[in-house]
C-alpha cells in the first residue's frame, strides 16, 4: 500500500504545471489555436468493434454513456488521440493508413497538441475535461497494427481525461484550453 501511495504522489508531482507567471509556464499556456473534434467512437465492450457516432454524452466523474469505461473511476473517462499522429503511427507500423477506430480511443482531435493539455483543463463543446495523463498503448495494438504495433504507438497514444462537467460533445466541436 505504501508503494501505491508513493506512486500516486510521484504521479501528482509529475502532473503539476510550472507557475503560470514563469517563462516556462507562459510558454506552456500559449497555444496557437483551438483544436477540433474529427471523430468520436464508443467501445461498448471489450473485444467488440467501436461504434462510430456523431455525438456522445459525457457524465461527470464517470465517462461517455455507452462506452465500457463509462462507469469507471473517471481518470480515463475519455481517451483522445491526435489526428496528426495517425500518419506517424502508420509509418512506424509499416502500413498505409489507420482508421481511428483501430486505435480504440474515444475522440480524434486535430489542430491542438494534446500533450499541451496534460494536467490542464479544457473544453470540448459543453464538456469540461482535465487531462490526467498519457493514454499508453496496450498489447492489443500488436494484433491491430501487426508486429511492432505496440512500439509504433509509443509516444503517440494520446491523452486520458477526467470529465469535470458533463454534457454533449460532437464532431466539429472546438477543443479549447481553459485558463486556470
Amino acid at each position: 500500500m505504501a508503494r501505491m501511495l508513493a506512486f500516486a504522489s510521484a504521479t501528482e508531482i509529475a502532473m503539476r504545471l510550472p507557475p503560470a507567471d514563469s517563462e516556462l509556464g507562459k510558454l506552456m499556456a500559449t497555444l496557437p489555436r483551438a483544436g477540433r473534434v474529427e471523430w468520436i467512437g464508443l467501445r461498448p465492450q471489450r473485444d467488440v468493434a467501436m461504434q462510430v457516432v456523431d455525438s456522445a454524452v459525457a457524465e461527470a466523474g464517470r465517462g461517455l454513456v455507452g462506452d465500457r469505461y463509462g462507469s469507471g473511476s473517471g481518470k480515463r473517462g475519455v481517451t483522445l488521440i491526435q489526428a496528426e499522429h495517425l500518419p506517424a503511427i502508420a509509418a512506424l507500423a509499416g502500413i498505409d493508413g489507420i482508421a481511428p477506430a483501430t486505435l480504440r480511443r474515444n475522440v480524434l482531435v486535430a489542430g491542438i497538441p494534446l500533450v499541451a493539455l496534460k494536467g490542464r483543463r479544457f473544453r470540448i463543446g459543453e464538456v469540461l475535461l482535465e487531462g490526467t495523463g498519457d493514454c499508453d498503448p496496450c498489447s492489443r495494438m500488436e494484433a491491430a497494427l501487426g508486429p511492432g504495433g505496440y512500439n509504433a504507438m509509443r509516444g503517440h497514444g494520446g491523452l486520458c481525461a477526467r470529465i469535470l462537467e458533463g454534457g454533449a460533445l460532437r464532431v466539429g466541436d472546438p477543443v479549447v484550453a481553459v485558463a486556470d
